[in-house]
């Protein structure tokens, strides 16, 4: 392999936080937007490889990114995955994935975010509330997210402000999208 074909590795930090009691608090909807979160249930590949680009690109997500249709329709269609839509203004905005008791009393926030273009204008915290809210509906007795030093600079923060406390760190390096 040339030097040039080799992939870009990334270093980054993974944390790993939990919840372990629902929140009592709920975020007030923007109002300067017309909202709307589906579910999309059996989601199409096609919408869903646009969406998980779009928002994790920036961030270098891995995981789904290569997967053949196959995998991937085994991945996201199965019966344990929800996958919720923001549309701000008829536009997708961004998503949450939720994984929800693949491990017992587990609910999973596998992954959030929003679409550059939707970012920093007051969406990430009603929606993370609104991902969060969804989560505890299957009646875990915990919900847990990860981040890493690649997601944005605000995520660690914003997790924990909307109730979720770190419980391991782990060094990770990962192959950059570029």
């Amino acid at each position: 392999m040339t030097e040039a074909a080799k992939p870009k590795i990334l270093k980054t930090r993974v944390t790993l936080l939990e919840m372990t009691n629902r929140p009592v608090y709920s975020i007030p909807t923007p109002a300067s937007f017309k909202l709307a979160i589906m579910s999309a249930k059996r989601i199409s590949l096609p919408f869903y490889r646009f969406l998980y680009e779009q928002v994790g690109k920036p961030h270098h997500w891995f995981v789904h990114r290569n997967l053949s249709d196959e995998a991937l329709a085994a991945a996201i269609h199965r019966d344990s995955v929800e996958i919720h839509v923001l549309y701000v203004d008829g536009s997708p905005a961004g998503f949450f994935e939720l994984v929800l008791n693949q491990e017992p009393g587990v609910a999973e926030i596998l992954y959030f975010g929003l679409v550059p273009e939707f970012q920093g204008r007051g969406l990430a915290k009603f929606f993370l509330s609104e991902a969060i809210v969804t989560a505890w509906m299957s009646s875990p007795e915990k919900v847990i997210i990860e981040t890493n030093t690649l997601d944005s600079p605000r995520a660690l923060q914003m997790y924990q402000r909307m109730g979720f406390n770190p419980v391991g760190f782990a060094d990770a390096e990962i192959e950059a999208w570029l």
